[in-house]
């Protein structure tokens, strides 16, 4: 219950971040400006993060990032692209198995409507 209200107010902001600006920057851009808005809804927050992978008991970095990780509950991953592939929600499963992390939002903001780039994925 906790996580779904927290997915609600993170796409709000996600919205709020793309009726600004709208689609076509870069995806920089908008993880500063909806890190912005986060911490306007007092959602702690933290960007860039290294995700290790745990080989053999060794914590081994490998170079992924989580875009986002609301810390213990949510991993959002941004994209600007064209449309979502397969490869990008297998990406952000893969990063919610290595994080322990049980949801994750995969959110494209390269679209007219945000709606359309929205996506919540649970393992």
């Amino acid at each position: 219950m906790e996580t779904d209200f927290l997915t609600q107010q993170i796409i709000g902001c996600a919205i709020e971040v793309h009726r600004q600006l709208g689609p076509g920057l870069l995806e920089s851009s908008y993880e500063a400006c909806l890190m912005y808005e986060l911490k306007s809804q007092n959602i702690k927050a933290k960007r860039q993060i290294v995700l290790p992978i745990i080989y053999k008991g060794v914590s081994i970095n490998a170079g992924y990032r989580l875009d986002i990780l609301i810390p213990g509950k949510l991993i959002i991953e941004l994209k600007a692209v064209d449309r979502l592939i397969p490869i990008y929600t297998a990406q952000t499963i893969t990063y919610l198995k290595l994080a322990n992390i049980k949801t994750g939002l995969l959110i494209n903001f390269n679209v007219e409507k945000l709606t359309d780039g929205l996506k919540r994925i649970s393992i």
